[in-house]
C-alpha cells in the first residue's frame, strides 16, 4: 500500500460528506444536516470551518383524493374518527400538488488542538427540519396546507488519542442541546369565498432537550487509513404549544380559556443514531470512503397534543401520524488529488425512506461530486453538488394494531429529482 499524506487524501471527502449529509437526509425521517464530527479529526492545532448547503427536492403529488370530506376536522379540536367532522368534501379542487419546499442547511464549527493527545470541537448546525407548502387549493387541504419544522443544535465535542500498533486510537465523546420549533397549519372548516373566515386551523409547538455522543476511532495517518464508530443518543423534548382556531369559528371552543385558541403540550423523542465511516488511500493520489448509520426513526411514530386539563367540555388531544420506520444510509466513493491545491471527489448514497404509508419518505438515490481547492497553507476553498431521485410510492390508510391512520387523504407519487449545491470555507491557524 502506498503512504499517503492524511491532508490530502481528506480533502475529497471533507467535500462531499457536507453535501451527503445535507441532501440525501431529504429522504428519511425529518433529517437534514445530521450530526458530523469529521472536523475534530483535522490534522492542524486550529481549524475553522463554516459551510452552507442549498437542497431543492421536487416531490409532486398527484391522483390526490380526500378520503374525509365531512365537516370539521377531528384532527384541530381532537374526537378523531367521530362522522361528519373532516374539513369539508375538497375533492373539487385540483388532484395534483408541489408538496416540497428548498431549504438551507448551514454549519459552523471550530476545533482547537491541546498537545498531542487532546482535540475539542464545538459546532452549530440544523440536524433536522421540514418544510411542505402544497397551499389550500389542493384536495388534500384539510390534511396540510404548510407544515414547517425547524431545529438549533449546539454541540461540544472532544477526544483523547494514544498509540496503539501501527495507528492511534481516539476515544470520543461529547454533548449537544438542541431546540425544537415548528407549526401546522390546514384547512378545518370549508367556507364559500366571501365568508369571513379563512377556515385555516394552526397547531404551533417548541421545546428543547439535550443529547450525548461517545465513539472510538483508529487512524494510521501514512496510509489515509480511519476508521470511526459514532453513537449518538435521542434527544427528549418536551413540546408547549397551541392550536389557534380563531380563523375556523369565532367563538370559544374552550371551556378553559374561553377563546378559539388554547394551549397543547406533548413530547417527542428525536432520534439516537450509530454510524460507521471508513477511508483509505488505495494507491498514490487515490481515497475511497463510505459510511453506514443507523437511525432510529421508529420511535417517531403517534404524537399526541393535549389541553392541560381534559374533560368532557374541553377541546380533546390533536393527533399527528408518522408512522416512521428506522433509517438507513449507506455511502460510498473515491477521491483524487489532481495536484496540490486541487482535489475532486465523487460518491454514490442510498437512504432508504422512513415511510410506511404515510407521506412521502421513500427511498433516495444521490450522486455527488466535489472539488477542494487549497488557495493557500491555510485557506481552503469547497464546492460541490449532487443530483438524486425520490422514489416513487403513495399514501393513504395503513391499520396498525388495529388502529386507522391516514384516513383523512390519499395520494400517489411518482420518482422525482433532488438536487442540491454545497459552498464552504476552511480556515486554519
Amino acid at each position: 500500500m502506498t503512504k499517503l499524506s492524511m491532508k490530502g487524501r481528506l480533502l475529497g471527502l471533507a467535500t462531499l460528506s457536507t453535501l451527503t449529509f445535507g441532501a440525501g437526509a431529504n429522504a428519511s425521517g425529518l433529517e437534514r444536516g445530521g450530526y458530523n464530527i469529521d472536523l475534530l479529526f483535522e490534522d492542524s492545532p486550529y481549524v475553522g470551518e463554516a459551510s452552507s448547503s442549498f437542497v431543492m427536492p421536487n416531490r409532486r403529488l398527484k391522483n390526490v383524493r380526500d378520503t374525509d370530506s365531512s365537516v370539521i376536522d377531528p384532527r384541530l379540536f381532537g374526537g378523531r374518527g367521530v362522522p361528519g367532522v373532516g374539513g369539508g368534501d375538497l375533492n373539487n379542487r385540483p388532484r395534483t400538488a408541489d408538496d416540497s419546499e428548498s431549504y438551507w442547511s448551514p454549519r459552523i464549527g471550530f476545533k482547537a488542538g491541546f498537545g498531542d493527545a487532546v482535540d475539542c470541537m464545538v459546532d452549530y448546525s440544523q440536524p433536522w427540519g421540514l418544510h411542505l407548502k402544497p397551499g389550500a387549493n389542493w384536495a388534500g387541504a384539510n390534511y396540510n396546507v404548510e407544515t414547517k419544522v425547524s431545529s438549533d443544535n449546539y454541540a461540544g465535542t472532544c477526544s483523547y488519542k494514544f498509540d496503539m500498533g501501527p495507528g492511534k486510537l481516539r476515544l470520543i465523546g461529547g454533548a449537544f442541546y438542541q431546540k425544537i420549533d415548528g407549526f401546522k397549519d390546514q384547512l378545518s372548516q370549508e367556507y364559500p369565498a366571501a365568508f369571513p373566515l379563512t377556515g385555516l386551523g394552526r397547531l404551533e409547538l417548541e421545546g428543547d432537550g439535550w443529547g450525548w455522543r461517545a465513539g472510538v476511532a483508529y487512524e494510521i495517518p501514512e496510509y489515509a487509513i480511519r476508521a470511526s464508530l459514532v453513537y449518538n443518543s435521542k434527544v427528549d423534548v418536551d413540546l408547549t404549544g397551541s392550536i389557534d382556531a380563531s380563523n375556523v369559528i369565532p367563538i370559544s371552543l374552550s371551556p378553559i380559556t374561553g377563546v378559539p385558541r388554547y394551549g397543547v403540550s406533548g413530547s417527542v423523542s428525536m432520534p439516537d443514531s450509530v454510524e460507521l465511516k471508513l477511508q483509505s488511500g488505495i494507491a498514490e493520489g487515490w481515497l475511497a470512503f463510505g459510511s453506514i448509520k443507523w437511525t432510529d426513526w421508529s420511535q417517531i411514530s403517534v404524537l399526541n397534543f393535549c389541553p392541560p386539563v381534559l374533560s368532557p367540555l374541553s377541546p380533546r388531544c390533536s393527533q399527528l401520524d408518522l408512522l416512521f420506520r428506522d433509517g438507513l444510509s449507506i455511502t460510498g466513493g473515491v477521491g483524487h488529488k489532481f495536484t496540490d491545491k486541487l482535489s475532486g471527489a465523487l460518491s454514490l448514497t442510498y437512504d432508504r425512506g422512513a415511510s410506511t404509508g404515510i407521506n412521502t419518505q421513500s427511498d433516495t438515490w444521490l450522486l455527488g461530486t466535489g472539488l477542494s481547492y487549497a488557495a493557500t497553507e491555510k485557506v481552503e476553498l469547497r464546492l460541490a453538488g449532487a443530483v438524486g431521485i425520490l422514489t416513487s410510492g403513495s399514501s393513504g390508510i395503513v391499520t396498525r394494531g388495529g388502529q386507522v391512520y391516514g384516513d383523512n387523504v390519499s395520494y400517489d407519487y411518482d420518482d422525482d429529482v433532488v438536487t442540491a449545491v454545497s459552498t464552504a470555507i476552511k480556515v486554519k491557524f
